[in-house]
């Protein structure tokens, strides 16, 4: 479905649908390696997230951490037309059943007969997650093959193996790794050399600068001597001088008589190093490493605002740097998988990217398994994004079977999250609950939040549509049941028609007098407001200065994001370019976790109580992405995978734009112009 958006003159001059191009043949199957679905990603996920440090101590995460199943069975049924010889691997012990019976040792190669056979393979790994591998002419490995953690069976007393176990089988997970010497354990992303823009030598070492943020190992050439060569890393020059008070950094011990190379043992993020050698230690030359997702850039935007085409363009850069094995807040500190981080970055990804995997590994990261003791990262409110993220998956790509592999983990958080009620049926936070919402100083998380009802009821709407999606319709008519009432509820207990706005919170029964922007903005995009409430609200709230302002790029998404969903373009456009733009005048290459335009100099860099603490390229820093593509290109899917969808162009103050947003089916391109409608 095209609408050309004609307010304001707007003319589309162009739509090129990649759409239209019919749909290749199906391929035969390519064998890959499987997994327990969601196994492997906690596995990575680990492996990722326990590699930060600070100032080279060991920094683990908040929040309990999973494991895989160390024990898996795999199996898939044939229907062959002659015999098939198929080799085999596994990462860890296995044995191998054909129709049930156990073959002799660990084959890695055996020939299956004609006609309808099962092959089962049963790994175990305490290390890393069991996996398979299994290829032939036909038969390959895929995420058609079924798998379970307990197989269930018994054996009664004349040797006979049961028929029926009560087993419970999911489709394998899978994702990239298809070929036998791929073996996913032993996974790293990859790197490429670059070179330095600018080396200084300092009375102390040499201080090398790499052009702009980055993120990778450095390599320290000619070394010799023997000491300890100390890397400070900075994101800003002032980051890497301050030895003292710098987040990271590493030291190499060095023993080497001859002239040799080295290579730093953890990646890190930086523009700027540091490297000061003890004496009687010296090296000719550095170089960087980078690291990188090998992810494709399929989204694009062009506009007549040369600024805008550069937040563009540095909005990107920092989508890439943050996507790494997975959905990551920031290169720089953290480099941990946070849900409220990681669902902007599902919503950029839609429209940068469109990688799907990497969606897939977050969602069942975060997630981890059972039984639920906290709420995702311990926060209240990332628990609800990642409910919320599950059905905007499906909604972009269309892929059922996500829905299907994640609904069970869905219900039992939703079951913790329904069992932490007050007996007002509402939420607050509780012993162990992290109430985020925002960095703002000043921002009240006592008593009943209105923003924390809010995501809660649409959490409870996603419950009930992905319940429909599976076949469960008497979970679906429960979800949909407890959304509604507590969306009377909501509106009951926080409309305020003196203040034209939800209030902030109640406390002791009481609501607040407070107003905030949080739950207000949401509920416009969340089309809970009626078109008048909303109209207040713009007024009243979103485009009121006395309503406390939003300084993190996180909830400004959401802000400009409402702004835009009221056809306030033209205002959401300068808003971009001051604060967006902002950042690039002080000489930003990728966003901030914060701005504040009211900081000076080195206050820019301070966060946390540390001088350096703020991160200088974090994830949520990167949503004009989402809002260019969205809400002024104007694409979105009307049905899950775009089976239907819309284009409504808004060029808001532009002269002429241009773009593409990638679908699963293809890059839908767009162009409008002013010019087109004058002539």
């Amino acid at each position: 479905m095209i609408k050309p958006y004609l307010k304001q003159a707007v003319a589309v001059a162009a739509v090129l649908l990649a759409l239209l191009a019919p749909a290749p043949a199906q391929a035969q199957r390519q064998a890959t390696w499987i997994w327990y679905p969601g196994d492997y990603e906690i596995w990575l996920g680990n492996q990722m997230q326990n590699r930060r440090t600070e100032r080279g101590t060991f920094f683990p995460v908040f929040w309990r951490m999973d494991s895989h199943y160390v024990l898996i069975d795999f199996h898939k049924d044939f229907d062959l037309a002659q015999p098939e010889e198929v080799e085999l691997r596994a990462e860890g012990q296995y044995n191998v059943k054909l129709d049930g019976k156990p073959l002799t040792g660990a084959p890695m190669r055996l020939t299956v007969p004609a006609g309808k056979h099962r092959l089962n393979i049963k790994v175990y790994n305490q290390a890393t997650p069991p996996t398979v591998f299994v290829r032939g002419k036909t038969i390959a490995s895929d995420n058609s093959w079924l798998v379970t953690y307990e197989d269930k069976e018994w054996i009664d007393a004349s040797g006979k193996t049961s028929d029926q176990s009560g087993t419970t089988w999911l489709q394998a997970g899978a994702w990239n790794f298809d070929s036998p010497e791929a073996r996913p354990a032993a996974f790293k992303l990859p790197t490429e050399a670059r070179r330095a823009v600018r080396v200084e030598p300092t009375p102390t070492g040499l201080v090398a600068d790499f052009g702009r943020e980055t993120f990778g190992y450095i390599k320290l050439y000619g070394l010799r001597g023997k000491g300890q060569v100390a890397v400070y890393f900075g994101e800003s020059k002032e980051e890497a001088l301050a030895t003292e008070t710098c987040e990271t950094l590493e030291y190499l011990a060095v023993d080497q008589p001859q002239p040799g190379d080295r290579v730093t043992s953890l990646s890190k993020a930086f523009r700027y190093v540091n490297i000061r050698p003890e004496a009687g230690v010296s090296l000719d030359s550095v170089s960087l490493l980078y690291e990188y997702a090998p992810v494709a850039e399929r989204g694009k935007f062009r506009s007549s605002d040369a600024q805008l085409n550069k937040i563009w363009d540095v909005a990107a850069y920092t989508m890439h740097l943050n996507t790494r094995e997975f959905f990551i807040d920031g290169i720089k500190r953290d480099r941990w998988v946070w849900s409220g981080d990681a669902y902007q970055s599902y919503l950029m990804n839609y429209y940068l990217y469109f990688d799907t995997p990497t969606v897939n590994r977050t969602q069942f990261a975060l997630r981890g398994k059972d039984p639920v003791t906290s709420h995702i990262n311990t926060i209240m409110d990332y628990s609800f994004y990642w409910f919320i993220s599950v059905y905007d998956a499906y909604q972009y790509t269309g892929d059922r079977a996500q829905v299907q592999q994640l609904y069970p983990r869905m219900q039992s958080l939703m079951q913790y999250v329904l069992g932490r009620r007050n007996p007002s049926g509402l939420l607050e936070g509780q012993a162990g609950d992290w109430v985020f919402i925002d960095w703002a100083d000043g921002l009240s998380k006592k008593g009943e939040v209105s923003f924390e009802q809010l995501l809660f009821c649409r959490s409870l709407e996603t419950m009930a549509l992905c319940a429909n999606l599976v076949g469960d319709t008497a979970g679906a008519a429960n979800y949909q049941k407890l959304a509604a009432d507590l969306k009377t509820k909501i509106f009951a207990t926080y409309w305020s028609p003196d203040k034209h706005a939800l209030v902030h919170s109640q406390i002791n029964g009481q609501p607040t007098d407070n107003v905030t922007r949080y739950a207000n903005m949401f509920s416009i995009f969340f089309n809970y407001f009626t078109p008048s409430q909303a109209q207040e609200v713009k007024n009243s709230v979103l485009l009121n200065k006395e309503v406390p302002k939003i300084t993190t790029p996180y909830m400004r998404f959401y802000e400009l994001e409402a702004l835009c969903a009221m056809g306030e373009q033209p205002y959401v456009l300068k808003e971009m370019k001051a604060y967006w733009g902002g950042m690039l005048d002080l000489g930003a290459t990728s966003f901030w976790e914060e701005y504040d335009p009211a900081k000076k100099g080195a206050e820019h860099y301070a966060m946390y109580g540390r001088p350096f603490g703020k991160s200088l390229c974090h994830a949520w820093g990167a949503s004009p992405i989402y809002l260019l593509g969205k809400y002024y290109l104007g694409v979105q899917p009307l049905t899950p995978g775009y089976a239907t969808y819309e284009i409504v162009p808004n060029l808001g103050g532009l002269q002429w734009m241009e773009g593409a947003v990638p679908t699963p089916q293809g890059d839908i391109t767009v162009a409008a112009s002013l010019k087109q409608a004058q002539r």
